[in-house]
Order: C-alpha cells, then structure tokens, then sequence
C-alpha cells in the first residue's frame, strides 16, 4: 500500500471517516468508486490527483454525453477531440491547428494573471502538436462598464492577453467583446490559438514504449494554482476570493524558450509522445499520456525541478505552475534531447518511465507515495446525465411580442444609441493594446468580419473569427446555438475564405440546476445541426460550467471559434467600402425580429421575447453563393449583418474610409424594426458599378434574395425606408459615438 507523505495531511483514514474528499469535489458515491478501483481507501495524494482528473474541467463528466452529439470527423480532419488541439487539412502538406479554452474564474478573482495563464495554456496546446502558432484570439464577456469592479476586470483581463501574447511574439488578431449584467460577478475569459504544421511534424500526447525515460521541461513547480482544475469545476462564491493560490502565475519570455526549444526537439524527429502540463499540471499529462499508450507511467518526484523547498508529492503533482511540458523518448536520444534544451538555456530533467503495468506510481524520498490505475484516472470517471427542464422564463417570453413596442421615431439618435452600446462599439480600446501585426503576416487586422493571416510562401491565407450572442441562446437555446455557428461561417465567408471547422467552449452555469441543463443540450443540438449543414465539423473544444453570480447563471454562452482557407489571397475581402459611387446590396429577408437585439436591449432596456429565426438551409446556400462571387472578382466590400441590424451594418462599412450611403430600403416593415431587426441569413455588399449588374444576376440565379440599395456616397448616411426618410446623419458624428463608447466608459465620462 502507498505511504503517507507528511504527517501534516490527513492519513486515508481520516479522508473517509471526515469525508475530506468532499473538499476537493469528490462525492460520496465517486469516493466509493475509487476506493473499488484502488482496492483499498486512497491517501491524501491520491484522493488529490483522482480528484482533479475527475473534475468537470477534465473528465468533462456532466457534459460528455452532449459532446458526443457534434459531427467530428470530414475528410479534412485530421485529427479530431482528444488530443491537445484538432488539426485540418489545407492542402500541399500542410495542416491548421487551432483550439479556444477558457479561463474564466481565475480571471474573475486575479484577472491580469488569469487571462494571461490562459493565453499561454492554449499557446502550449499548439506547440505540443508540433505546429507553429501565428495567431491569437479571445471572446471576452463583462457586466456593464458603468460597475467598477467590471471596469477593473476589463481593464486588467485585455492586459493579461495583451501582456502575454505581445511578449511571446504571436499576433492576436480577432475577439469579440460583449457586455452585460448577466456576466457580473462572472466573466468570461476564452482565449483561442491557431498554428501551422506539415502532416509529417504531427506529435501526440502518447507514452509509447516501454522502458523509454519520460522527460520534464519548463521552468520549476512551485504552489500555483494546485487544484486549479477543481477550482474551474465549482461555482465562484464570496470564498473565491482566498482561492487566489489556485490561479497561476505565468511568464511568457519563458514560454517563448520553451515553445522554441520544443518545435526544435519535435523537428528532430526524436519525440515519442509529447503534452503540455495544463489543467491538473504534471497529474493529467502523465495519466493521459500513460492512458492512451495503454501503458504505465513511474514518476520519481525527487527529481522534479521544484522552485518551493518542502513540497510534497500531493503538492507536486497538483501544481498548475505555467510553462512545463512533459515528453518521452528512446534512451539513446536522450542527451540529443538534452542538448536541445540547453542550447536554449532551459533544464530537462528526466522524472520517470513508461511502465507495463498499467498504473501510475509515484515514489518520493525512497517510498512508494501514490499507485493508482491509469483506465480508472483518465477512462472511468462517472458519466452523469443530468436532469433537464425546461425554464419557466423561456415559457413567459414565447409569449411576448416584441413587435408591440411602442414606434421609435427619432431613429437617428436610435442608432447612435446602438452604436455607442459597448457590446456594438469600436473595440479600438481592446486591440490597440494588442500587437497585431507582429510576424507581419496580418492581412486582415482586427475590426472587420474576420482576420486574415497569409500563409508564407504560398497565395494562401487563414481567416479565423470567434462569435456567440449570448442573449439569443439565452431566448432559445438551440436557435442561438445554429445562430452562433451560421454567424461564424458568414463572417468567414465575408472575409473572402471557405468556412472549414470551428472549435468551441461552452461556458454555462451549474449542471446541477436542471434548467441550466437543459440550456446546455438544446444549445449543444442547434450548433451540431448547423455544423452537419455547413460541413465544419468539431475538431476540440472546452466546457466551462459553474459560471454562477449572485442572481444565478450567466447567460448560456457557447463561443464558436472558425478558422477557414483562403484559397488565394486576391479573395481576401474586408467591411468597408471602398469608393464612392460603389453599388450597395443587402443579400436575404428583413423580418421584424428584434428579440434578443442590441436595439432592443439599449433602446428599450430589455431583453425578451424569441431570438431571429434562421434556416441552415437558407444560410449554407448564402454562404456558397457570397464565397463564389468573391471569388470571381465581383465584391468590393462583404459585411454580414447581425448585431444593429442593417442601420449599424451601414455605418459600420463607411468607418473604415470616413465614407457614406445613400440607400432606399423598400419595406413593409416599421423603419425601426426594419432597420434594426437582426433577421439571419443576411449580408451586405457593394460593388464596383462595372461589376454590379454581373454580381446581382450571378447571385438572382443562385436563389439568393437581392436587393440594390444604392451607392457609397461622401460623409453622410441617408436612408429611406418605405419611402420615408428615416436617417440622416454624419458619419463623422456616428463614427464618434460609436469609437468613443468603450474609452468614456473606462475614463467615467460617459453620458
């Protein structure tokens, strides 16, 4: 049996009879299950480590059965959920990695370090696959800025990202950023990272073979962020705030060393198997990659490179401290692999071996401390299906009829209302702080649809967007779950490339509430039909649930991250227009739908009622038929309409060039609801007048609904709905109110 480490933790006695496993979020029925795995009661290590490989965050044992609903495989994907990320084809050998995860309480309680931490965890689920990182991402949500609390988070969260990725070299190119009060108390931090690599450099996390030594890099383990995998995994409450040691600290020149030296020992061509030391530290890399080599794996603590004197084996193996990797290799390879990481000034150490037995023995100062099968750490986690019910307030607001709002006449100070709502506004505050143009492959910067990354030495480029409206999944779970992918797959389209595969993070409130549950399921069903529709299946992800405040969940908020190829760089298409005298066309069907909408939400102060409708069949025909005319050289501009509707998405493709519109929009709606409705399925182009004609019968001839509206003018927005004037205002002034939102905010200047 496994000895006790210090006498200053509890013998495995003491763990039963004082349930200290409920500490850690082991239930009275899981601690029973691991007692009948480990034939005997667990100590105080081992209670550790089975408790962090069957926390939600990594066992994902309240959520797999939903997972298990996405399309995960087509014939580009070469490698789907399981791995560190998932990996597509896009032709000539080489392949796109990309996977988002969240970070979200520690950023609520330390939000400098949090987002930072989480920046550089999915940077190192890149590298791990043996591709080169070339762009950041992140989809941010706060309460409403007029919170101070909310300001310091914003303010030290975009550091954090900013801080790390500016440090480490990598451009982060496209977020998003929504405020609202169901996010106070509880933000959400998603950081996304997508990278390049030839099909031959493609590395697993795998233990392979056994004897081979296991070799651990990185900088030393210290305390931080033990147990940061069960902190991810439990609602934030007023104790949150002491779990500040469960948030780790990170320095990205270290992981600039580690990422170098890595990509350098993954070219060499002598790595076995590789994985970062993420969520569980040391705990989850050695059972995974012991797991799927259907091996063991021998750790040798003492060796350990530790920045802390005294620390136990529970200490060691539960420490989140950033930057670490842990790698195995033939034994003749191993002063190669050495060598290697010296040359760039870092320590290898080797703290084990891969074992035939199937179990993960840990041994520190000359005793066995830990022995635990591996199936049962990584394979036999309880899977849980939830209670679901559906929420009264869903009920209530399929009664509400959001076209009874009184008319609002004054639409001119209606939209600069909604331009200067932060969720709409310029996020200028946000990416300028940000360097996005560092590798100087940014061909697309942020602030249009979706960025654009060319590929080197090739006409090829990678466009990438992350997209989710909250609002809409919180009215109806499953339409705002097919709205968050189709708004992906326009954004891409828009951007002149073919949508290819998304990775997503559900970040939901308690899966013990069985409304939440049923949140989570209807949402999980709208975003895998609309991904079997589009053809863009699920290569990886990460669910974050247990984001709670005091008045309860956050709105269900399932972020769609896409990536798509740009089959050549002469498609790349941007929002603005680009001259005056260019055509203007809005692409589908204006409906009255303003459920869930930003005019809804900053001109009425509410949010209620159904979100727009949307037909995936509808959506995929527009989104072949826009990619098809860019490609042939016909669009001068591509902007899909969604958050402001078509009154925002005008102002929006004249910031750019301080240019115009003069529209006649032809109508039976009410110009409020028609110029504000957020109806799916909608894109707005302009073209050059020599191509208009061309664009307007290719696009008639696809089934596309078309509507000219009329021409980029000078410096003022006219728009005429119905025959009635509705909008007459400077661009200029637009432009101010929508540019200056975040800023006065943040300066407490704001009206």
């Amino acid at each position: 049996m496994a000895q006790q480490v210090s006498a200053k933790e509890p013998t495995a006695l003491q763990i039963a009879e004082q349930k200290i496993y409920k500490q850690f979020g082991v239930s009275d029925k899981e601690y029973d299950l691991i007692c009948g795995f480990m034939g005997r009661q667990p100590n105080y290590t081992e209670i550790g480590v089975f408790s962090v490989m069957w926390s939600e965050h990594c066992a994902y044992k309240n959520s797999k059965p939903l997972l298990k609903r996405f399309p995960i495989t087509g014939p580009r994907v070469l490698m789907g959920p399981g791995e560190g990320a998932g990996i597509v084809d896009i032709g000539d050998n080489q392949a796109v990695v990309f996977k988002i995860e969240s970070h979200n309480h520690p950023s609520a309680i330390e939000p400098y370090q949090g987002a930072a931490t989480g920046v550089g965890g999915i940077i190192r689920d890149i590298f791990s696959m043996g591709a080169r990182p070339v762009a950041l991402l992140n989809s941010l949500r706060f309460g409403k800025l007029e919170n101070e609390r909310v300001r310091y988070l914003f303010e030290h969260v975009v550091s954090g990202i900013a801080g790390y990725g500016n440090c480490i070299g990598i451009p982060t190119v496209a977020g998003e950023v929504m405020f609202d009060e169901a996010y106070e108390g509880n933000p959400l931090v998603n950081a996304m990272c997508v990278g390049l690599i030839d099909h031959d450099k493609i590395q697993r996390g795998v233990a392979k073979g056994i004897g081979n030594p296991v070799f651990y890099v990185g900088p030393a383990t210290g305390r931080d962020g033990i147990h940061g995998a069960t902190f991810a995994s439990e609602d934030l409450s007023a104790e949150s705030e002491s779990k500040r040691s469960a948030v780790q600290v990170g320095d990205p020149f270290m992981e600039k060393l580690v990422m170098e030296a890595t990509l350098e020992l993954i070219d060499s061509g002598i790595v076995l198997g590789i994985q970062d030391m993420g969520a569980a530290g040391l705990t989850c890399s050695s059972a995974e990659m012991a797991s799927k080599a259907g091996n063991g794996m021998e750790l040798y603590l003492d060796e350990v490179p530790q920045r802390e004197e005294g620390m136990t084996a529970y200490e060691m193996m539960l420490s989140e401290s950033q930057e670490r990797m842990l790698f195995v290799c033939e034994p003749q390879h191993e002063a190669q692999a050495k060598g290697i990481f010296e040359r760039w000034g870092l320590h290898c150490a080797k703290v084990g071996k891969v074992s035939d037995d199937g179990r993960l023995k840990l041994f520190h100062k000359g005793e066995l401390v830990g022995d635990m099968p591996v199936q049962a750490l990584v394979d036999d986690c309880p899977i849980y299906e939830k209670p679901s019910q559906i929420p009264e307030y869903y009920l209530k607001n399929g009664s509400i009829d959001t076209n009874s709002y009184e008319q609002v006449l004054d639409l001119n100070a209606a939209l600069k209302k909604v331009l200067g709502s932060p969720s709409l506004a310029s996020k200028e505050w946000v990416y300028n702080q940000y360097d996005y143009m560092v590798r100087t492959e940014t061909a697309v910067r942020p602030g249009s649809d979706a960025a654009v990354v060319t590929i080197r030495g090739t006409r090829k480029g990678l466009a990438m967007t992350t997209d989710c409206n909250g609002r809409y999944v919180y009215l109806d779970p499953e339409v705002g779950g097919k709205i968050a992918v189709a708004e992906a797959g326009r954004n891409i389209v828009c951007s002149g490339a073919e949508p290819l595969a998304i990775t997503d993070n559900l970040n939901f409130g308690s899966p013990e509430k069985p409304e939440v549950f049923w949140q989570m399921e209807k949402s999980v069903d709208g975003m895998a039909e609309a991904c079997r529709v589009f053809e863009t299946p699920v290569i990886g992800g990460n669910v974050s649930l247990y984001n709670e405040n005091k008045k309860g969940a956050i709105y269900p908020t399932p972020v769609v991250g896409m990536v798509g190829l740009v089959h050549d760089i002469d498609h790349i298409t941007t929002q603005e227009f680009k001259a005056e005298g260019d055509v203007i066309f809005l692409l589908g069907e204006t409906k009255a739908e303003i459920g869930g909408s930003e005019f809804q939400y900053a001109v009425h102060g509410v949010t209620e009622g159904r979100p727009p409708e949307l037909d995936l069949a509808t959506e995929n025909k527009l989104h072949k038929s826009v990619l098809s005319v860019i490609q042939q050289g016909l669009v001068a501009s591509a902007h899909d309409l969604s958050e402001g509707g078509l009154a925002a998405a005008l102002a929006e493709a004249g910031f750019g060039r301080g240019l115009g519109a003069n529209v006649t929009f032809e109508t039976h709606l009410r110009p409020d609801l028609a110029l504000f409705s957020e109806s799916q399925s909608r894109i707005l182009l302009s073209a050059k007048p020599e191509a208009a004609d061309k664009l307007a019968i290719a696009l008639e001839t696809a089934g596309i609904p078309v509507q000219r509206l009329g021409v980029v003018t000078g410096d003022r927005l006219v728009i005429t709905v119905g025959g009635h004037d509705a909008i007459n205002a400077s661009i200029a002034e637009l432009r101010h109110e929508w540019k200056e939102a975040i800023p006065s905010r943040m300066n407490g200047t704001s009206k």
